[in-house]
């Protein structure tokens, strides 16, 4: 008989211990999951929706929810479902691309201020502050009022002010880590300022960025909504701000125009917001394994 021989465990990857944490977070699953759907649903909404999102048929004018239009439809006969599948484009796209600019603009200030310090990270801070104490949707409104309305613009505007708190955050981080032993031992073999920041730095404090821009893109769709609901955001596709704005006279008459939309709205931001908790959990080294 060939001797017993335990068989060791395999060392688990990095990659496997954060999705073995994160999926100890039920609600932070559900919540991915109903994020893939809901991406599943924008990236195939021609085939998705019924009807294109401009469909009109005046003979259906306000029809409520049924089995022939699941979400009703609306003044012009238009289908609810269809134009909050097709607007699922606009308002995912606009909160992911968003908090990308927010992501790069915030990193790359908080970074370098905290880096270098002194004049610079002054500098730096203080305008940061200075665009953090304007009221965000003051400040949308001028710059929106000034440019052509168009999904881009919106996009880069609500992006190019959402950054500060991220850059408060990352000069935090990079305060606290620039001392850090291997750091100085980066210094100490030659190492440049740009390999340590990117190499040495960064890669450390990617974790609590990565929180930070899954709970912006759900920020970021929210602000969009606002600005949609006030008329001043995306008019073709409509985006579900647009939607719930259209349905705003018909609240008392007609209340599943906006409902329905605005359903949509709370149950994406709820769900960016479990999936950021899950993904603070997973990827917090103190964590129990």
């Amino acid at each position: 008989m060939k001797p017993h021989v335990a068989l060791m465990p395999k060392e688990e990857t990095y990659g496997r211990m954060v999705w073995r944490r994160f999926r100890r977070h039920k609600l932070a699953m559900v919540s991915l999951f109903v994020l893939l759907l809901l991406y599943g649903m924008a990236i195939f909404a021609p085939i998705v929706a019924p009807y294109h999102y401009d469909h009109m048929d005046f003979t259906k004018s306000l029809h409520p929810p049924s089995f022939t239009s699941w979400f009703g439809t609306d003044r012009i006969g238009g289908d609810i479902f269809s134009r909050v599948v097709w607007g699922s484009r606009i308002s995912l796209a606009v909160g992911f691309v968003a908090a990308g600019i927010a992501l790069v603009i915030g990193t790359i200030i908080g970074a370098v201020a905290g880096y270098f310090g002194g004049v610079i990270d002054d500098i730096l801070m203080r305008f940061t502050e200075v665009v953090a104490s304007f009221p965000t949707m003051f400040l949308l409104l001028t710059v929106i009022a000034v440019l052509p309305r168009s999904t881009m613009n919106i996009m880069i505007v609500i992006g190019a002010t959402a950054w500060p708190g991220l850059a408060r955050m990352v000069r935090g981080q990079f305060l606290s880590l620039r001392e850090m032993d291997y750091v100085e031992a980066a210094r100490a073999v030659g190492a440049t300022d740009t390999s340590i920041v990117f190499t040495h730095i960064l890669l450390n404090t990617m974790a609590p960025i990565i929180v930070n821009a899954s709970l912006r893109i759900g920020g970021a769709i929210l602000v969009e909504s606002g600005l949609s609901f006030l008329g001043l955001g995306v008019v073709s596709p409509p985006s579900w701000g647009t939607i719930l704005n259209g349905g705003r006279p018909l609240l008392r008459s007609a209340p599943w125009i906006s409902t329905i939309p605005g359903l949509f709205i709370f149950v994406t931001v709820l769900a960016f917001n479990y999936v950021g908790d899950g993904l603070r959990d997973a990827l917090d080294p103190r964590a129990t394994r």
